[in-house]
């Protein structure tokens, strides 16, 4: 039964693996109960018969969006595919904050947002003031928000571990080497993620055009106070489930590297700076959990420096980090609901 003293909550999207993940994790939320699921072309199922691991009390019909009865919603979490998202938050009523997991109100300039994600911006003037919520940096501006953007899980990724040193690097070469498991391009079907085509293998993707760049030079640029930084960002899908590893290649001083990084987060409840010479972090360390890992090598070639960090893809790359979102949008402990996850190991 729901407790009147918590937020209801909307899952926008849930039959897909973002929204089937913030509901498992709102199950263990003190302060929020997701009450409606919606979804298209499986409403009247229930969600339990989509996803059989959320069966149990918090198991949800899944219902068409406008049939949800939104005066009885204070939050949504938007789990939707980029370039459609926004067609349903637009319409959504005022009262309703909303946590976008979509790259739909990422990008501050509509037209950069246009000529990538190939089609117009519903409201330019809305994407261009939406706080990013990359909760480590920019969580204190987030409280009271009623639309807060989530990062996608490479910018994630890539940018907890440059942010902190992008004033001490080499800004004009930064290569960013990435890789993900194969959730991390969503439930649809596609013959690229079938078993005998992902198995056994490993491929680049999006090669000098990923849609995710413009996003990390973005937030690079902003807090360099710069408009020129560019990365070379390039991703790779591995046979696993989920997980994601990016290594960066930086010029810097590796020291100066490691202690920025660690002054950074030194508090910080869900990323955590290894040692020098730690062994380099897996995906292993944080599958399941909202934490990300991060460590610092000096390179071989004098003057080079190699940042590695891993992130669970569906967790901190995206509902968890959605949920940390929410907590600081309502002034709460940003751990609410996630302190306790521990990884899924081996």
């Amino acid at each position: 039964m729901t407790d009147e003293t918590k937020l209801k909550a909307a899952v926008l999207g849930a039959s897909g693996y973002t929204g089937a993940e913030t509901v498992r994790l709102l199950a263990n939320h003190p302060r929020v109960d997701a009450v409606a699921a919606t979804g298209h072309s499986l409403a009247g199922k229930a969600l339990s018969e989509i996803f059989p691991h959320l069966a149990g009390p918090t198991d949800l019909s899944v219902v068409k969006a406008e049939d949800v009865d939104w005066s009885n919603i204070d939050i949504a979490f938007g789990c939707l595919p980029h370039g459609t998202s926004q067609d349903l938050i637009e319409t959504l009523p005022e009262h309703v904050r909303v946590v976008d997991l979509s790259a739909d109100y990422r990008l501050r300039d509509a037209d950069l947002y246009a000529d990538t994600y190939g089609r117009p911006h519903l409201n330019p003037a809305r994407t261009a003031q939406v706080k990013y919520g990359l909760s480590e940096w920019r969580g204190e501006t987030l409280e009271g928000e009623m639309l807060v953007a989530c990062p996608g899980c490479y910018p994630t990724a890539s940018l907890l571990a440059l942010l902190p040193v992008v004033s001490i690097i080499d800004r004009d070469s930064v290569i960013i080497d990435a890789k993900s498991g194969v959730s991390g391009a969503g439930r649809g079907l596609k013959e690229g993620n079938l078993f005998s085509e992902a198995a056994e293998g490993a491929h680049a993707y999006g090669v000098g055009q990923h849609r995710h760049a413009p996003e990390i030079e973005q937030e690079l640029n902003l807090e360099a106070g710069r408009t020129d930084i560019g990365v070379t960002f390039t991703p790779h899908l591995l046979p696993m489930v989920r997980g994601e590893l990016v290594t960066c290649h930086v010029r810097g001083d590796a020291n100066q590297l490691q202690t920025a990084l660690e002054a950074k987060y030194a508090d910080a409840a869900f990323v955590t700076v290894l040692p020098m010479g730690a062994p380099p972090p897996d995906t292993k360390h944080v599958r399941g959990t909202n934490h990300c890992r991060i460590a610092v090598y000096p390179d071989r070639v004098s003057g080079r420096v190699v940042i590695i960090a891993v992130i669970d893809n569906l967790v901190k790359g995206s509902s968890g980090q959605a949920i940390q979102n929410l907590n600081l949008m309502m002034g709460w402990d940003e751990t609410l609901g996630l302190a306790g996850l521990q990884a899924l190991f081996p």
